[in-house]
C-alpha cells in the first residue's frame, strides 16, 4: 500500500459506539475489521462511498461492512477528516442517517448533531399577542453564543416551562440543553456564559474546518480522534464505558489544566468526579511530570474503592503510564510506611482498643455524671481529630460542634480518662488509625524524608479527617499542580470532617464544580436529594455546599417504594421484580440488592438462591468481577464508587434505617443527628447507584426516611 503523503484524521462519534455496542458480536467482528482498514487509508478504492440520496447533510456517506451492515461516515468536501457515525443494518442505517446533519456552530466553534426533522415543528409562527415565553428576555445572539444551532432558535422561542424544556432535551446539542436548563433554573445569562467558558470576544470561526472543530471542548464530548489501532480496541472492546473517551468541557477544563497550587472539586453524585480524578492523573504523567522516575499518589478512604480505581486506570493508561501511579488507601500507605520505618505499635481497628475502653470507663470520677457515650464521642470528635496528647493542648482545644459544654474544671477531670485509656494502649503497644497517620506525618517532618511523589490525587475527600490531609500536605511539596482533591459532603458516610484550609491546604481561588449528572435518571437525582432536604452540607473548607443547578440529562421512572408486612412478602415482590428484569433484558447481572449490613445482605443471598436466581457477593477489599453471573449484593457502604441499571434497597425498616446503636442514644444532640445525617447519605448514595431504576421495600415498620 502507498504510504500517505498528508495527515489524515479519523475521529469516532459516541453514537457510533451506542450503535456497534448493539449489533451481535459476530457483526461487530467485521465491524473492527472495516475499521483497521479504513483508518489506514480512508480514501482507498476498496471503501465504496455511497451517497444517500434523502440525507439532508450533503456529507453523510455510507460504506459497506457486509452483505446486510452499513457503516455511516462524515465525509466533509474539503479537507483530509473522516468521523465514523453510525453503524446498522442496510434500511435503519440509512433511515438514521437522513434525520441527521453535522453543522459546525459559528460561535462556539464546536461540531454539532442536528436532528433536522425534529426542528419543523419550531418554526410555526405565533400570534403577536403570544403569552409569555420562557427565554424572551434572551437575545438570539446569546443564544447562538451559548450554543443552540440557528435552525433551532424558533424552537426555543415557543418554549413556555422547564417542563417544555425537559421534552425536548434530546433534540438539542447538548451544551445547548445544559445553558437552557442553568438559564430556566434562575443563573444569569453571565453566569451561564463563564460556566460556558464563553468569551466576547471569540476568533472567527471557519465552519468549513472540521479538523478544528473536532478539537473544541463541545466536540470531544461526542467524538474523539482515534490515534492508534490499540487505543481503537480497547474503546471497541468496551463501547459502552464512554467515560473512558469522551469528557464533559468542565471535566476537561480542571483536568487538562495547570493549576497554581492545590485545587478542590465539588459535585453531586454520578457528575464525573472520579473520572476525572481518574483522568486527572494520565494527563500529571503524561504532560507534566514526565520524569521516569516522578509517581503520583492516588488515595482514597476504603480499600475497595482503591482498588476500583486502579481497575479503572487500567482501562485508559498504558503500561507505562500505569507504573507511576500508585493507587492505595490512606491507612494501607501509613501501615506500610510505618513497618518499613520500624514502628513499634499495632495499628488497631477497634477489636483490642474497644475492650479498653470499658476498663477505662470504670474509672469514671464521681463528680462526673456525663453517660458513657459521651467519653468515647469526645476522643472520636475533639482528641483525635485534632491530634492532641497533652492537656495544655485540650484546653485550648475547640470544640466546635458538641452539644456538652466543659469548664476549665470539668475538662481536667475528662483528660484524666484520656491519659489512662493511653497507658492503656501504650501497655499493649496498640495504636488507631488517627495515632498512626499522625505518628506517619510527625516521622516525615523528623527524617525530612522526600517521597517519590510529585502530586497526590484525593478521591472520596469527604471521609477523610484533618489528621489525614495534615499527613498528605507533608507528603507532596507545595508547588504547581500538588494536589487534587475530589469530593462531595453529601455522601460522607463515615464520621470524619475537614476544614483544608486549617490542614496546610490553600484552595483558596482554585475550584470547581460539577453539576450534571451522567449516571443517573433525572427522577432518581430528585429523590436521592430529598433525602438530604433541609440538612446543612460542608463544602470541606468551612462553607456551605448547595445542590442548585444539579442536574440529570436523562429521563424515567421514578423509585418505587414497596411496603410489605413481612420479609417474605417483601422478598416474594424482589423475586418478581428479578424475574421481570430478567424477561426484559436477558440478565440479572445488572442489578444490584443494597443493604444496610453484611448479616441482611445474607438472608436475601439465601432467598434468591432458593428461588433459583444466581448470585454474586461484592466483598469489601476486591473489585467487582464484572463477567461474573448473578444478582449482585452488597451492603451500602461497599456499593459506593460502583453503578447498575437497576438498585433494589432492601429492608429500609424502622432500626436498620437509621441503624440503631449507641450514637442513635446519645445525649448529645449533635451526635444524633451527625449520625443520622451518615444514614441518610448512606441511603442517598445506594440510590445514586442506579443507571436506569430504583426499587424500595420495607416490611413491618418503615424508615421514617421514607
Amino acid at each position: 500500500m502507498t504510504p500517505l503523503s498528508f495527515k489524515i484524521t479519523v475521529a469516532i462519534a459516541s453514537d457510533f459506539l451506542e450503535s456497534f455496542s448493539k449489533i451481535p458480536r459476530k457483526k461487530q467482528g467485521k465491524v473492527m475489521e472495516f475499521i483497521t482498514k479504513f483508518r489506514s487509508n480512508p480514501s482507498s478504492s476498496g471503501i465504496n462511498y455511497e451517497k444517500i440520496i434523502h440525507a439532508k447533510d450533503p456529507n453523510m456517506r455510507s460504506v459497506r461492512i457486509d452483505q446486510s451492515y452499513r457503516g455511516i461516515i462524515l465525509k466533509p468536501e474539503s479537507g483530509n477528516v473522516y468521523v465514523l457515525l453510525w453503524v446498522d443494518t442496510h434500511d435503519k442505517a440509512y433511515q438514521w442517517a437522513e434525520k441527521k446533519t453535522y453543522q459546525i456552530h459559528p460561535e462556539t466553534g464546536s461540531l454539532q448533531v442536528i436532528e433536522i426533522e425534529e426542528t419543523k415543528y419550531g418554526t410555526e409562527s405565533v400570534s403577536p399577542q403570544k403569552e409569555q415565553m420562557l427565554f424572551d428576555d434572551i437575545r438570539d445572539r446569546h443564544l447562538m453564543k451559548l450554543g443552540i444551532p440557528e435552525i433551532q432558535i424558533p424552537l426555543i422561542r415557543n418554549i413556555k416551562t422547564s417542563k417544555d424544556l425537559e421534552k425536548i432535551s434530546d433534540k438539542l446539542p447538548q451544551e445547548a440543553y445544559e445553558s437552557l436548563f442553568f438559564l430556566s433554573e434562575g443563573f444569569t445569562l453571565d453566569d451561564v456564559l463563564r460556566n460556558s467558558e464563553v468569551t466576547e470576544k471569540e476568533k472567527k470561526v471557519d465552519v468549513t474546518d472540521y479538523e478544528a472543530a473536532l478539537d473544541k471542548p463541545d466536540s470531544r464530548r461526542r467524538f474523539h480522534i482515534v490515534d492508534d489501532d490499540l487505543e481503537l480496541a480497547a474503546i471497541l472492546n468496551a463501547p459502552l464505558e464512554k467515560w473512558r473517551i469522551f469528557l464533559h468541557p468542565t471535566q476537561q477544563s480542571t483536568v487538562e489544566r495547570d493549576w497554581n497550587g492545590p485545587v478542590r472539586i465539588l459535585g453531586g453524585a454520578g457528575t464525573g468526579k472520579t473520572v476525572a480524578a481518574i483522568h486527572r492523573a494520565k494527563w500529571l504523567i503524561q504532560n507534566c511530570f514526565t520524569h521516569p522516575k516522578d509517581k503520583i499518589f492516588f488515595t482514597t478512604f476504603t480499600r475497595n474503592l482503591a482498588i476500583d480505581i486502579q481497575e479503572n486506570l487500567k482501562k485508559i493508561c498504558s503500561k507505562d503510564v500505569l507504573v507511576r501511579i500508585e493507587v492505595m488507601n490512606l491507612d494501607r500507605w501509613v501501615s506500610h510506611f510505618l513497618l518499613k520505618n520500624g514502628y513499634d505499635y499495632k495499628i488497631d481497628y477497634g477489636n483490642q482498643s474497644n475492650q479498653l475502653w470499658h476498663k477505662v470507663l470504670d474509672m469514671i470520677p464521681s463528680e462526673l455524671n456525663y453517660d458513657l457515650a459521651f467519653y468515647r464521642e469526645e476522643w472520636e470528635r475533639v482528641i483525635q481529630p485534632q491530634g492532641i496528647t497533652t492537656f495544655e493542648h485540650y484546653q485550648k482545644a475547640s470544640r466546635v460542634g458538641r452539644g456538652i459544654r466543659l469548664n476549665r474544671k470539668a475538662r481536667k477531670l475528662v483528660w484524666h480518662i484520656f491519659e489512662e485509656y493511653r497507658i492503656l494502649m501504650n501497655e499493649q503497644g496498640l495504636r488507631e488509625p488517627d495515632d498512626a497517620i499522625r505518628d506517619a506525618r510527625l516521622l516525615l517532618e523528623q527524617k525530612k524524608e522526600i517521597l517519590p511523589y510529585k502530586a497526590i490525587i484525593v478521591d472520596e475527600a469527604q471521609d477523610m479527617g484533618p489528621q489525614a490531609f495534615m499527613l498528605l500536605r507533608q507528603m507532596v511539596p507545595e508547588g504547581k499542580n500538588d494536589m487534587f482533591i475530589v469530593g462531595d459532603a453529601h455522601q460522607r458516610i463515615y464520621r470524619h470532617q475537614v476544614i483544608l484550609g486549617q490542614c496546610g491546604i490553600n484552595i483558596m481561588g482554585r475550584g470547581n464544580k460539577f453539576w450534571v449528572n451522567y449516571r443517573t435518571t433525572d427522577e432518581t437525582r430528585k429523590w436521592a436529594i430529598g433525602l438530604l432536604k433541609g440538612v446543612n452540607v460542608d463544602d470541606l473548607n468551612g462553607g456551605i455546599d448547595d445542590q442548585k443547578g444539579y442536574k440529570s440529562l436523562m429521563h424515567g421512572l421514578f423509585p418505587e417504594l414497596k411496603h410489605f408486612n413481612s420479609f417474605q412478602e417483601e422478598t416474594e415482590y424482589i423475586g418478581q421484580y428479578i424475574e421481570k428484569i430478567k424477561k426484559e433484558t436477558g440478565s440479572i447481572n445488572e442489578i444490584c440488592l443494597v443493604a444496610r449490613t453484611n448479616s441482611l445482605l445474607k438472608q436475601y443471598e439465601e432467598v434468591l438462591q432458593n428461588k433459583g436466581f444466581d448470585t454474586y457477593f461484592i466483598h469489601r477489599s476486591e473489585p467487582e468481577d464484572r463477567q461474573a453471573n448473578g444478582v449482585r449484593l452488597a451492603t451500602m457502604h461497599r456499593v459506593k464508587g460502583l453503578e447498575f441499571s437497576n438498585i433494589i434497597i432492601s429492608s429500609v425498616n424502622d432500626r436498620i434505617m437509621p441503624l440503631e446503636n449507641s450514637e442513635i442514644g446519645s445525649s448529645d444532640l449533635v451526635v444524633q443527628s451527625e449520625h443520622e445525617m451518615r444514614e441518610r447519605a448512606l441511603l442517598y448514595v445506594a440510590a445514586t447507584r442506579a443507571k436506569k431504576e430504583v426499587l424500595v421495600t420495607s416490611y413491618g415498620k418503615i424508615s421514617r426516611f421514607l
